[in-house]
């Protein structure tokens, strides 16, 4: 049974145990809680706690985050209170490194638990055992941090052109498109790309490319980043992907929100601000029509777009614009999972100042993820002060700043449960 009120279950379920077990250390009880299919769940019992450990998390549905979860909300809560304003600012901080190893700065910073994850590039990684030595050594820095929650280890493995790790997925979104029986190349590119990651310790997949791109040879279409030009063929690959991806237990992370499928060739938020006149019907209709499949079926993540989409906010790109953020993505369409911003350091945001003020219009518009792409930790520790700075200050709203964290981090326990 899902239920809606979660403080009126725990209420049921305490008098529900304690009727039962009259004392009892630890009893058994319902197999489906709040959002998770469970194949296994117990419920131990102490002077006025109830302490939940979950076993074999077999599914979690659309909705995944930490207000939702009875397990560990406790623990968690507290566990929160006893942060510094700047370790607090750290859950929502992913950093970068250049080489191959990790510089004792970044080291220090997530030992100091300032830290939510670190992503990886092609020259961090020489082979499957240098980097899963480098992500144990990561780890083992977080493990005697004061945040008890492993790292997002994360990196850009959607097939094709765009691999970080070598081996699968090795089709390219266009080609899986193109294929003879395409439903079932996304479903292997998509295990192939969890069982991959995961085997070298990383936990989030900066993929699937969810863009439908409008004709050939444009900015996505270029280089095989798009399954198709029609939407719902899109809708249905990636979904694919995402459900066979995270069923190896790596979260996939859905891009680039609202939808780059209509820029031209040398439009490049990586390069130079880009505008993107597409109708609303057309946005509505067209790119975003994998994201209504995909969050269904359990998306995690959602990169949001640097372009600016006029239809929606003509000021801001998406990932600053709260109403693409906000009302858009969260409110319309309904995704409480966790938002990540694209690099902080694209072209596209060239009049935005520098990454202490992007980083805050990121956050007031709802981005939980700050990516700090540049491959230098001081990128990622400047957007920490900066968080920092305007939670301390008042310029973030506490009560937002922490359901983002909290986000965050039922992200982390859920891909290393």
């Amino acid at each position: 049974m899902l239920f809606g009120d979660a403080k009126q279950w725990v209420s049921e379920l305490t008098a529900e145990v304690r009727a039962r077990s009259r004392g009892a250390s630890v009893v058994p009880v319902r197999g489906e809680l709040l959002g998770y299919r469970l194949s296994r769940a117990w419920f131990s019992l102490a002077p006025g706690v109830l302490a939940l450990a979950v076993f074999s998390v077999t599914d979690v549905l659309p909705g995944f985050s930490a207000r939702h979860a009875v397990a560990g909300t406790t623990a968690a809560a507290a566990e929160l209170r006893g942060l510094s304003t700047q370790q607090l600012a750290g859950q929502r901080v992913i950093y970068s490194y250049l080489g191959l190893t990790p510089p004792a700065s970044l080291l220090a910073r997530i030992k100091a638990g300032k830290a939510a994850g670190v992503i990886f590039y092609s020259d961090n990684i020489s082979s499957e055992p240098q980097i899963k030595h480098v992500i144990a050594e990561l780890q083992k820095a977080a493990a005697h941090s004061p945040v008890k929650q492993p790292l997002l280890m994360m990196t850009d493995q959607e097939g094709g052109q765009v691999r970080r790790l070598p081996g699968a997925p090795v089709l390219s979104e266009k080609q899986i498109g193109e294929s003879s029986h395409p439903q079932a190349a996304a479903r292997k590119a998509g295990r192939g790309a969890g069982l991959n990651l995961r085997g070298v310790g990383m936990d989030v997949n900066l993929a699937p490319v969810l863009d439908v791109f409008r004709k050939p040879g444009d900015f996505i279409d270029q280089y095989q980043r798009s399954y198709s030009n029609n939407p719902q063929t899109a809708a249905r690959l990636g979904t694919d992907f995402i459900e066979a991806q995270q069923k190896t237990g790596v979260a996939a992370t859905g891009k680039h929100f609202p939808g780059l499928g209509a820029a031209r060739k040398n439009q490049n938020t990586d390069a130079r601000p880009v505008t993107l006149n597409v109708s609303l019907h057309s946005l509505r209709t067209v790119d975003e029509a994998p994201y209504r499949s995909g969050l269904p079926a359990g998306l995690r993540l959602v990169m949001v777009s640097w372009a600016i989409y006029p239809a929606l906010d003509p000021k801001r790109p998406a990932g600053l614009s709260p109403i693409v953020v906000r009302q858009e993505l969260r409110k319309r369409l309904k995704f409480t999972g966790v938002t990540i911003t694209d690099a902080l350091e694209a072209g596209a945001l060239a009049r935005y100042g520098g990454i202490s003020n992007r980083t805050l219009l990121a956050a007031r518009a709802g981005m939980d993820l700050l990516l700090c792409a540049s491959q230098s930790p001081s990128q990622g520790t400047a957007a920490l002060n900066a968080l920092a700075g305007a939670l301390r200050n008042g310029q973030l709203n506490r009560s937002s700043f922490m359901a983002s964290i909290k986000r965050v981090l039922a992200l982390r326990s859920a891909v290393n449960p």
